[in-house]
């Protein structure tokens, strides 16, 4: 069932975006070479309960960690411990989410340490400009198929590939919510987007192939190929108008 958040539903989601947005600002400005993902994932869950809310992640399903911290072809759910070191030329996709006043919100970004190749440089690009390109189809009255099939069109017109076994979703007094929204498909399918839906965007895209795989550690999900990956996602509300973004760094 999907459920549509009241006005007062979404202001809570609006402090807790903020909170995320920061912690964002705050990981940028800690991510260097050298620097272990146990750092950054501390940083975050202090950060995130000084400021009174509650790792999403912490304890979900059993993980144990504030963030998901995957490195180059690592796609998703990375785990952030004291082994994984950021190195010249990587890529680090960093997911959180953030539980204030009863709610949800989920981001992820992806950083480049140079130097990386002009291909990667792209690849992060595209999976950034893919997330809004996508949601301009975002509206009340649209199916989700318009958002969905625009994601993958504008990934593989750039000459990378959507990983199709992993989907946005939507968000709120659960981290995950209905409905699973594909990252690809055609224009005409899913639900019809009402105001007061909310939802996780969150394209996925690799270089090489879409196929992926689940490491033994059964969190962690690399690209088949072992080709690098991206991942970039927002939590956004239906509005009656354009899609309203809370999870934003100021």
């Amino acid at each position: 069932m999907i459920v549509l958040k009241s006005s007062k539903d979404l202001e809570s989601m609006r402090k807790g975006g903020i909170i995320l947005g920061s912690v964002f600002s705050l990981l940028r400005e800690h991510l260097k070479v050298g620097v272990t993902a146990k750092f950054l994932d501390d940083l975050a869950r202090d950060h995130i309960i000084n400021a009174g809310g509650r790792p999403s992640f912490l304890g979900y399903r059993g993980f144990k960690y504030t963030l998901c911290v995957s490195r180059n072809e690592e796609v998703v759910h990375g785990l952030a411990n004291a082994e994984k070191i950021v190195l010249p030329g990587d890529v680090w996709s960093i997911d959180c989410g953030v539980y204030y006043e009863g709610f949800h919100v989920d981001a992820a970004r992806t950083f480049t340490i140079e130097p990386v190749t002009k291909e990667v440089s792209k690849l992060v690009n595209v999976t950034k400009e893919a997330f809004f390109e996508c949601i301009k189809f975002a509206r009340h009255g649209n199916r989700l198929g318009y958002v969905s099939n625009a994601l993958q069109t504008y990934v593989e017109n750039n000459g990378f590939s959507v990983v199709k076994d992993l989907y946005s979703h939507g968000v709120g007094k659960e981290l995950h919510e209905d409905p699973l929204i594909p990252n690809f498909g055609k224009r005409e399918s899913g639900v019809v987007m009402k105001s007061g839906m909310t939802f996780a965007i969150e394209p996925m895209v690799n270089i090489g192939s879409h196929h992926v795989l689940t490491l033994p550690d059964k969190w962690t999900i690399i690209t088949r190929d072992k080709k690098f990956s991206a991942h970039y996602e927002n939590t956004i509300c239906i509005t009656d108008g354009e899609p309203e973004i809370l999870t934003l760094e100021k």
